[in-house]
């Protein structure tokens, strides 16, 4: 269990006063980078303002005080507004609780069962798709506050979105649209002049004292939700069944997947500015924990934000001590300036989030891959996009990963080949093994199978027919790594047409893995031992010593 120790620990033994420093320095800054997108990524999920806050200050610090990486800032993030929206409009509040405590267990248990390597086993195809898609789907979602339009609840569904938006677009406010094109205009132009002040907070701050002394009759957090409280809430258990628990399972999972994979990418980025190497299990089970007390405080899921924690690499943080701060010093602003957010404009927040999700869709990899990639990887990158935005991200990700296994078993079995050579034509042979193969007998055949022979490709045993007057049949397996119970049913069937016709196999460079399921499934004893010889010249001049006698 050693590999599962947080990073904090190893980074305290040489801790000095001058990093401490840099690290209070550095999460006091990220705190302020936090904070707005904190509470808009609450809002775009359907959910109070001050979950934001509580995500970021309760997982943020169990994500750096038992995470894997020196520098991860966690907290909530874009790539769940869209899953966490359904949720907590199907099942409520409660049901978003229960979710994420689950998607907390998910993760602890991948990481104690050292899963965290596995991650690099989902296709880039998929993580682009579903994050375009994401993007996408977080874009429309802002539509409504952006524009002051006055309609009800926001439906989940993109198209019904789009449907909703469409009937509604005589109502929009020409006053909230421009203070949004202001705070938009602030967002993409004010990071060209410094980098020191975040944008957001600049946008939010300027927008918030026009609305304010211009008395301007935009929608604000305040008028919206009401009073925020300015207290961390107690623990509490939801109301919960077995029936809900059954149901959310899989978008639990789902965000299990989204948290483990987001923030392992986070650390690989991070890992690259400081030159470290963080514990991906380590990692996994931090964020297993901040997620599980997240819920249990009243926040939503959260992961490893790419963003902040590059803005902790460039400001100086090198230890966890940072990521803690950052938590520290959110937790000071919701209990002392936490009323003060009411005064937001929501197209202000509605504006962070578009440019959040503008900067989220890299369109540059996703033309560059249906421009360049093979078409069935374009076909994952396509579907995984669109089933994304228009159902929702466990569809996609299901769907997604179902459809890269069967085009990947296909590319396997279009990889593997059962042939039968010709002695003279061998590449590779070397002089001695030339003279040997060319005057073998008309009675030995041989042939080769290259490539694993699994399910998709055992058929192909099938097209082993040697000649009517073949004595011993030559299985020449020096390139297949690896077989499955299919493969053993297709040698067996093969066993079983030589036997009627009178016919010796006899198995040449047979690879480790090969041999050891061939033993346990009985066929070693089968054919014999001595009938499996270490190379083809062993087993041509086994077969010929057998015809002698």
């Amino acid at each position: 269990m050693g590999t599962l120790k947080p990073k904090l620990f190893d980074t305290l033994k040489n801790y000095s006063r001058e990093q401490l420093i840099k690290d209070i320095i550095s999460g006091i800054i990220v705190a302020i980078i936090a904070l707005p997108l904190s509470i808009a990524l609450a809002i775009a999920s359907g959910v109070t303002p001050e979950c934001g806050l509580y995500t970021a200050i309760i997982a943020g610090f169990f994500i750096s005080f038992f995470g894997g990486s020196r520098v991860q800032i966690g907290g909530p993030t874009a790539a769940f507004v869209v899953i966490i929206y359904g949720i907590v409009t199907d099942f409520g509040v409660d049901g978003l609780i229960v979710a994420t405590i689950l998607a907390g267990i998910f993760l602890i248990i991948m990481g104690v069962c050292q899963f965290g390597s596995l991650i690099k086993y989902i296709p880039y195809t998929i993580t682009t798709g579903f994050t375009c898609g994401i993007g996408v789907s977080l874009f429309v979602g802002q539509i409504k506050d952006f524009l002051g339009l006055d309609m009800g609840a926001v439906p989940s569904e993109f198209i019904e979105k789009i449907i909703a938006y469409a009937e509604h677009i005589t109502t929009t406010d020409l006053t909230t649209v421009l203070v949004g094109a202001l705070a938009l205009v602030i967002l993409i132009f004010f990071p060209k002049l410094t980098d020191k002040i975040p944008a957001s907070l600049v946008a939010i701050v300027v927008t918030t004292l026009v609305v304010k002394f211009a008395n301007l009759p935009v929608n604000t957090i305040g008028s919206v939700y009401g009073e925020l409280s300015s207290s961390l809430p107690m623990p509490r258990i939801p109301n919960v069944n077995f029936a809900m628990i059954r149901e959310l399972l899989s978008p639990a999972f789902t965000i299990a997947l989204l948290a483990g994979i987001e923030s392992l990418l986070s650390c690989v980025v991070s890992d690259g500015m400081i030159s470290d190497r963080h514990n991906s299990n380590a990692e996994l089970i931090g964020q297993g924990l901040g997620n599980i007390f997240s819920g249990l405080f009243g926040g939503i899921p959260a992961t490893g934000a790419i963003a902040r924690t590059a803005a902790n690499v460039k400001n100086g943080g090198r230890t966890p001590i940072a990521g803690m701060v950052h938590s520290v010093t959110l937790l000071l602003i919701l209990l002392i300036l936490m009323p003060t957010a009411a005064l937001i404009p929501m197209t202000t927040l509605a504006a962070v989030l578009l440019v959040v999700a503008w900067n989220m869709c890299d369109w540059k990899a996703f033309f560059r891959l249906v421009k360049h990639a093979p078409k069935s990887d374009i076909i994952v990158l396509v579907g995984t996009f669109f089933l994304t935005v228009i159902f929702d991200l466990v569809v996609a990700i299901e769907v997604g990963m179902v459809i890269t296994a069967l085009l990947f078993m296909k590319r396997m079995a279009e990889v593997s080949d059962v042939k039968s050579w010709k002695y003279i034509e061998e590449p590779d042979v070397t002089e001695g093994e030339a003279e040997t193969l060319l005057s073998v007998s008309k009675e030995i055949r041989v042939y080769e199978i290259s490539g694993p022979m699994f399910f998709a490709a055992a058929d192909q045993l099938s097209y082993i027919t040697p000649k009517k007057y073949t004595k011993f049949l030559i299985i020449r397996m020096r390139s297949v790594p690896a077989i499955d119970a299919s493969a053993m049913r297709g040698l067996h069937e093969l066993a079983d047409r030589a036997a009627k016709n009178k016919i010796k196999l006899i198995f040449s460079h047979v690879n480790d893995q090969p041999l050891s399921v061939m033993q346990k499934d009985g066929f070693y004893d089968r054919i014999g031992s001595e009938y499996f010889q270490p190379n083809i010249v062993a087993s041509i001049h086994f077969a010929e010593s057998k015809l002698q006698k």
